[in-house]
Parts: structure tokens; sequence; C-alpha cells
């Protein structure tokens, strides 16, 4: 009997391919409950496909997932989404902890330049949601993608918390996404966690933390807490909270 035309193409089989990783994934998140940040680092290293790579915007807090990552993989690469409108503070942030943690640091960028993006746009994110959409997707999330190719990345480590924004309260340790696992260690961790890991460590803030700045992005959409009435406007005018790379 031919069974060629019940076989799947290989188009069909790379869904089922996927749905067998996101069930793998959910059952890592499941047990990575369990475990300290630092077991759950250990164990996905471990477990999941190489190469691995971690995110960071060097924000208020980024110094913990920086330095719990590194300690495990020293050549960890670590990708930084350069928009051009970083704070002065953010960049002199970046090269304290480069030099301190001896990172492996891959910086992208748009391929458009931030000055020829706003004579041709002029300023997207003072555009409504569709102007900072299209700001992001140009910024932020084609780079990412673009770093993810070139640096063939099958795990993708990320800072993110639970408790830094309404849209990540279902953030779980482990997710299979755009066909790569995603693991975020101290998802569960409350800002005590932060504070103590930081200062076991002798680990800095970000400088401008202790001017009221809790999330820190582009100098044109972030604000501090004192000029707010919630910690939602603090980033992106309160009109949304994620720049498009976690969506």
């Amino acid at each position: 009997m031919d069974y060629t035309a019940n076989s799947p193409s290989s188009d069909q089989r790379e869904p089922f391919e996927h749905a067998l990783r996101r069930k793998d994934a959910k059952q890592l998140d499941t047990a990575f409950a369990s475990l300290s940040a630092p077991e759950r680092v250990e164990q996905a290293i471990d477990r999941l496909p190489a190469s691995h790579a971690l995110t960071s915007s060097f924000g208020a807090q980024a110094a913990v997932s920086l330095h719990m990552l590194t300690q495990v993989l020293p050549n960890l690469p670590v990708i930084l989404l350069d928009t051009g409108y970083l704070f002065p503070e953010t960049y002199e942030f970046i090269q304290r902890l480069r030099d301190r943690l001896d990172m492996n640091l891959h910086i992208y960028s748009a391929k458009m330049s931030a000055a020829m993006q706003e004579a041709i746009y002029g300023q997207r994110w003072e555009q409504g949601i569709a102007g900072l959409d299209a700001y992001n997707q140009d910024n932020k999330v084609e780079p990412l993608q673009r770093a993810f190719s070139e640096l063939e990345v099958g795990t993708w480590f990320s800072g993110l918390r639970r408790s830094q924004a309404t849209s990540r309260r279902e953030t779980p340790f482990v997710d299979f996404t755009d066909g790569r696992y995603k693991v975020a260690p101290i998802a569960d961790w409350s800002d005590k966690d932060v504070f103590d890991y930081l200062n076991k460590h002798k680990l800095p803030y970000h400088p401008l933390w202790h001017k009221g700045y809790v999330s820190i992005g582009d100098t044109h959409t972030t604000r501090a807490l004192h000029e707010v009435d919630s910690l939602e406007e603090t980033r992106f005018f309160g009109l949304k909270r994620e720049c498009g790379i976690h969506a």
C-alpha cells in the first residue's frame, strides 16, 4: 500500500515539531518552579539547545541577569538593541558592566540611522500607538530577529519578572516561541530578591534608578515615577508597556 499521499509534508511536520517543543517547554516550566534561579540557568543550559544568548536593555536592575548568566557561561553572547536614543547614563552603565563582567557584547541597531528615520518618518513616538509600533518594529523587533539569526540562537534568556508590569504577570520560566526556547530565570523574583542579589554580589543599579526611573528605555518614551501617576505610565506614555520583543 502506498502511504505517500497520507505522509505529512515538511511544511506540515514543522508545526508538529513546534507543538512537541511547546509541550516540552511547559513540562520544564513546571519543573523549574521548584528550583532556584541559578539552578534554572544551569538546567536550561544543560537541557536546551545552543546557541544560548541573553538580551539586555541594561535597565534599572539588569546587573542581576547579566551576572547570573555570565557566571555559568562567561562567553555568553549578550544582545543589546541600541536605538541611538538611550540615556547617556545607560551607555555609561553598559561600559561599566562590560568591564566588570568581561561580557561578550553584541550590539544591534536598525538598518536605518536614527537621524534618517526622523527625517523620513518624523518622531514616530509622538504619532500614537501606530507610530510607536512602527518605531519599535524597526528599532527593536527587526534588529533582534537579525541577531537571533546571525548568532544562531536556540535558547533565549531574558530578565523578565512578573512583578514588573501587568503585561508580564503570566511570564513563564520556560516558553517556546518563534522557533526557539525562551527562559526567564528570575520571573518570580520580587524587588527585594533583586536588591538582595545585587547587594550580595556588590553589583550596581542603573544610575537613573536613584532618580526615580524604575523602567528605563529610550529618552523620549521613559518617565520617572515622580513625573507620572502610575507605574505603567513610566514607559510609552502609558499607551502600551511592551516594545514588541516580548509580545
